[in-house]
């Protein structure tokens, strides 16, 4: 057997639905959509799950388990490269980032990130720091205080 006599095997190989092609192709004018409704439209149908405005299967059965999202805590993110807006020297706190308008809400702390660079020395107080950040303040010859 050479290359150029591999086949696939015999009815491995479908030709795809032509639809649409006129009607000796038995697929033609409807194109297999039937007449009118809702279906028969573009971008016609209904979402999945949806179940013709009766109460979906999903949202019928039982919740059960435990999801901490409605307790975890969500932070305010502030990249150190944001923190050099200020004078050297300064105490940034969360009620100062809120009046300079570098967050806009203070959630349940501010959460410091490392991305970017830090040239003022800053005492920095804040809900958490990620282990760059903290080098990276720290390096500038700043402090970091965990309030």
């Amino acid at each position: 057997m050479k290359l150029f006599e591999l086949q696939p095997a015999p009815g491995s190989k479908k030709l795809p639905k032509r639809k649409g092609r006129g009607p000796g192709s038995g697929n033609g004018k409807t194109a297999g959509r039937g007449h009118k409704g809702q279906n028969a439209r573009s971008g016609g149908g209904v979402r999945p799950g949806f179940e013709g405005g009766q109460m979906p299967l999903y949202m019928r059965i039982p919740k059960r388990g435990f999801n901490n999202k409605r307790f975890a805590k969500v932070y305010a993110e502030v990249n150190v490269s944001k923190l050099n807006v200020f004078e050297d020297g300064t105490t940034v706190t969360s009620d100062l980032l809120l009046e300079k308008g570098i967050i806009k809400k203070l959630h349940d702390g501010v959460v410091i990130l490392g991305k970017g660079e830090i040239t003022k020395k800053l005492t920095v107080q804040a809900a958490k720091f990620s282990k760059t950040a903290a080098s990276k303040i720290e390096a500038a010859g700043g402090k970091v205080e965990v309030v």
